[in-house]
Parts: structure tokens; sequence; C-alpha cells
């Protein structure tokens, strides 16, 4: 799927966690980490439960130079995949904070 098509999806209504994420992803690929980071933040209040979302969240604020904000999704991402018994992602997202913390000293 293309941006195009699932931001129709979006004018028509159809608003959930997932279409959000695969909006952000498909913006985060195409280096548009500032609409990336709007639906990714979006996915997150839709299911704050969504680690992957969390991560990729993270990632893409990472990528913007915004710091604080990311730390606090890798932060939030953390807690939220440990919760889920995710540990994968809370591993991962654990690497991504410390470099986050790294940059922005």
């Amino acid at each position: 799927m293309d941006t195009a098509t699932l931001e129709a999806m979006l004018e028509q209504g159809q608003d959930n966690a997932l279409l959000r994420f695969t909006l952000g992803n498909l913006l985060y690929q195409q280096q548009d980490y500032a609409n990336a980071a709007r639906h990714l933040a979006r996915a997150t209040e839709l299911n704050p439960d969504y680690s992957a979302a969390w991560k990729l969240y993270g990632r893409t604020l990472t990528a913007a130079g915004r710091y604080p904000e990311a730390s606090r999704a890798f932060q939030q991402g953390i807690t939220v995949a440990e919760q889920r018994g995710d540990l994968q992602a809370a591993k991962e997202m654990q690497v991504f904070l410390r470099r986050v913390e790294k940059q922005s000293k």
C-alpha cells in the first residue's frame, strides 16, 4: 500500500492504530519524519499497549533530532513491552534509548 491509499482510508473514517502505524512506517521509510511522528503518536494514543508503535515512534523522533521526546517514547515503550511480556521489543528499545541519551549530551 502507498501513503495516498492509507490517507484516503483515514479520510473515510477508518482510523485505528494499525492504519496509523502502517502510515507512519511508510513515511518513516520515506524520511518524512514530521508526518511519520504525527501518525505514530496517534497510533500510541489509539492503542497505548502497541509496543511496535512505541518503538517506531521513538526511532522516528530520534531521526528527527527530537531527542527528549524520543527518550520519553522509548521509556514508555519499554514499560508497555515489559508489561506485555514482549521482552525482545523492550531490549531493542533499551538499546535505542541508550543511543538517544548519548546523542543528546
